[in-house]
């Protein structure tokens, strides 16, 4: 069961673009009877594996923003252990209310997303990315080409960084439904390198995650990660052989509504 549920993860956090780790917490306590804390220290782990399964796939492409990717993925991984213990001095009823608020929040998200430019539903974290345009890179470049670390810029990636580690520690989501809207708010790049770049950086922040679950809460069962982390990549490469045939605005809807419904029901079933 918990490697299906892993496969699950896998192939959601690969065809939605951003959020679908949100998914990971909900199952592992429906599905995988887990308690919150546990699930949410197996969803990091498993959401860690799938994603740098995924950065390996495309390192070489040149869809990778690494100057703002390194930023937020540092500035997230000092973070993530404070969500982690901040998480530990909340009552878990209080923290399975927050996550599934920000699991909604999310859904809706990804609805209005798909709505409004439903173009942007076809590139997905699974996909190959070397084909698409870089039309420009995060902020702004210098005569010498360089990257320009300007005050502006920098401060709203650390602020967007230290905002993704806080809620990967504290709920055990990837954070990518924050990381591409960021990148793509602050700068004139396109969906294929927000996307991209995403995935290095929820690979570090969400191993960050994990490491403090394990660091401060030593009761995770090694064999149920093994499996769940396998599922995981195990669901991504499956999302990398069907994303181009499948992914759409449409699916993209159909996420929201599940996530929503399972949101609901472990809320109702854990309260």
């Amino acid at each position: 069961m918990v490697l299906l549920i892993g496969l699950i993860i896998g192939l959601v956090l690969g065809l939605t673009g951003a959020g679908g780790s949100v998914f990971a917490v909900p199952l592992l306590m429906l599905m995988g009877g887990l308690s919150m804390g546990d699930a949410v220290g197996i969803s990091l782990g498993a959401v860690a594996a799938s994603t740098l399964y995924g950065s390996i796939r495309n390192w070489r492409g040149k869809n990778i923003l690494w100057v703002p990717g390194v930023i937020l993925a540092v500035t997230g991984a000092f973070t993530a252990p404070l969500g982690k213990w901040l998480g530990m001095q909340i009552p878990e009823l209080w923290l399975l209310v927050g996550f599934n608020a920000l699991a909604i929040i999310i859904a809706l998200r990804m609805w209005l997303s798909a709505t409004r430019t439903p173009e942007r539903a076809r590139v997905v974290r699974a996909g190959n990315f070397s084909a698409e345009p870089s039309p420009g890179l995060l902020c702004n470049l210098s005569k010498t080409g360089q990257f320009e670390l300007r005050p502006r810029c920098v401060s709203g990636l650390v602020i967007g960084g230290t905002l993704v580690g806080l809620l990967s520690g504290l709920f055990g989501v990837g954070g990518g439904f924050l990381i591409v809207p960021l990148l793509l708010a602050l700068s004139p790049i396109s969906m294929a390198q927000a996307v991209s770049t995403s995935l290095i950086i929820i690979a570090v922040i969400s191993g960050s995650g994990f490491v403090s679950h394990l660091v401060m809460d030593q009761e995770l069962s090694g064999w149920v990660l093994a499996l769940v982390g396998l599922g995981g990549v195990l669901g991504m490469m499956l999302g990398q052989a069907i994303s181009h045939k499948i992914a759409n605005a449409m699916l993209q809807k159909l996420f929201s509504i599940c996530l929503i419904a399972v949101s609901i029901t472990t809320l109702v079933i854990h309260h």
